[in-house]
């Protein structure tokens, strides 16, 4: 068995897709996931399972909370190595060291061609930076993401592929848990 972390894609944002992290973890150690556990309100689970996850489980999950809890959205799934990737592959060490609220990483269903890659960047109006790897991408935003033009929507759209991002901080508290199962 190995730890995997699953992360819900706009869940208690802003009053939508409102779910108790309670009904989560019963949903997952319902599907035969074990040492469930949550980190914040906003879908972040950390969890044992065979094998690494993959898209099969992402569709499990989706197609279980839909019919047990009524909740449509996504869930994105990460095995403890890719987990450790993403952190490796950060592109952005000093502003992770800096602020790391700032720094965000998108999680996203498929790799992006790099084509769309730098019709996103040649989309950016501020001064938001972006750099991808694999099925993530890297944002840096200086003037923070509630002030940003580059929204989740704008990057999904240039990117082909649905997404959902976590500040540097939760990326870090996810990496912790996952390190010590």
């Amino acid at each position: 068995m190995t730890h995997c972390v699953a992360l819900l894609r706009g869940v208690n944002v802003a009053g939508q897709r409102p779910v108790a992290m309670a009904d989560l973890r019963d949903l997952l150690a319902g599907v035969g996931l074990e040492e469930v556990q949550s980190v914040l309100q906003s879908g972040n689970l950390v969890f044992r399972c065979n094998g690494d996850g993959g898209t099969r489980l992402e569709h499990e999950l989706e197609a279980e909370a839909k019919r047990r809890l009524g909740l449509e959205t996504e869930f994105f799934v990460r095995s403890a190595q890719e987990w450790e990737d993403v952190v490796a592959d950060n592109p952005f060490h000093e502003e992770a060291r800096r602020d790391a609220a700032r720094l965000v990483a998108v999680f996203l269903k498929d790799a992006p061609r790099a084509a769309a890659v730098k019709a996103l960047q040649a989309a950016i109006v501020g001064r938001e930076v972006v750099r991808a790897s694999g099925r993530q991408a890297y944002i840096v935003y200086p003037d923070g993401q509630g002030r940003s033009k580059l929204t989740n929507a704008l990057i999904e759209k240039h990117l082909g592929t649905r997404a959902t991002a976590r500040n540097w901080n939760t990326v870090m508290r996810l990496a912790e848990l996952v390190r010590a199962g």
